[in-house]
């Protein structure tokens, strides 16, 4: 099977189970207690309104859940098309105590991919451990390599991936972004998952 075809499979895949997901709990919060639309409409939310803000989180949760993970699998998809003994794993900390194992989305020959669609973390611990995480997979004889597609918005969310970019580059590792990550992508695979995915999403949306 083609690349393409193997990623409008999944892309149909997720989208379904999406749909599923998201029909299930519009059901379960039909059961809901509405009690704290009280606190709305204390704050000047109508309760219409705060009953689409409920529908909406929870809409969103599920989303950028799959979001993620789609991304995550056609990435790899395209890594093992190229590279057929492309492997995720996880390998033990042996820099400190939490969490006891860290994941390799997909390892290719020395070099251990972290696949993130996007990361908008304002948490400082956020830094901690991706700081333990890279220094873990550096020790482990790997080099650390993040590809995240779609940089924050925020300051503070930038500031963090600025500071990671760092521990990155102090591990010898790198960091593809945006723009530079599609074309890592590509240029390591052969591979335009970017032209793939638009396609896909104009023949949904249009």
């Amino acid at each position: 099977m083609r690349v393409e075809q193997k990623i409008r499979q999944i892309a149909e895949q997720y989208a379904e189970t999406l749909n599923e997901r998201i029909q299930e709990r519009l059901v379960e919060m039909e059961q809901d207690d509405k009690a704290h639309y009280l606190i709305y409409r204390v704050l000047g939310i109508s309760v219409k309104e705060g009953k689409a803000i409920d529908v909406y989180q929870n809409k969103g949760r599920f989303l950028y859940r799959y979001a993620g993970t789609f991304l995550e699998h056609a990435t790899k998809i395209c890594f093992e098309t190229k590279y057929p003994d492309a492997e995720s794993l996880r390998i033990p900390n042996t820099i400190g105590h939490r969490p006891r194992t860290f994941g390799i989305d997909c390892l290719i020959e020395n070099r251990a991919y972290e696949i993130k669609w996007r990361d908008a973390t304002t948490d400082g611990d956020h830094i901690t451990k991706e700081h333990t995480r890279i220094r873990a997979v550096a020790s482990a004889g790997y080099i650390p390599v993040r590809l995240m597609y779609y940089y924050p918005n925020r300051a503070q969310a930038m500031r963090i991936q600025e500071a990671l970019k760092d521990l990155y580059k102090a591990n010898n590792g790198a960091y593809y972004f945006a723009d530079s990550a599609w074309k890592h992508l590509e240029d390591t695979t052969g591979i335009n998952l970017l032209a793939i995915l638009q396609n896909i999403a104009e023949e949904k949306t249009k």
